[in-house]
């Protein structure tokens, strides 16, 4: 299984419920902190992790996974199932 850290999104107004940092994919090109700052930070290895799950809209953590030039971080709804990237 793939190097992943899960982060729990407890917003009320939010259809994301968990956030995935895939480590192995993970280049550290913080194209995500650029979109949000108040959600990633990177650590000392240069990855990206979770500092504010639930620091954005659902919009604002779609784009900034969107922005993930690897893909690394995976979006699931409150009942599991995978919605970006599909």
């Amino acid at each position: 299984m793939a190097n992943q850290k899960e982060y729990l999104r407890n917003r009320a107004d939010s259809k994301i419920g968990k956030i995935v940092i895939d480590r192995d994919l993970c280049i550290g090109a913080a194209s995500c902190i650029a979109v949000s700052s108040a959600t990633y930070e990177l650590d000392n290895e240069n990855k990206v992790v979770v500092i504010g799950p639930d620091a954005i809209d659902d919009e604002t953590l779609l784009m900034s996974a969107q922005s993930c030039p690897t893909k690394a971080i995976l979006l699931f709804d409150k009942d599991g199932k995978q919605i970006y990237p599909e």
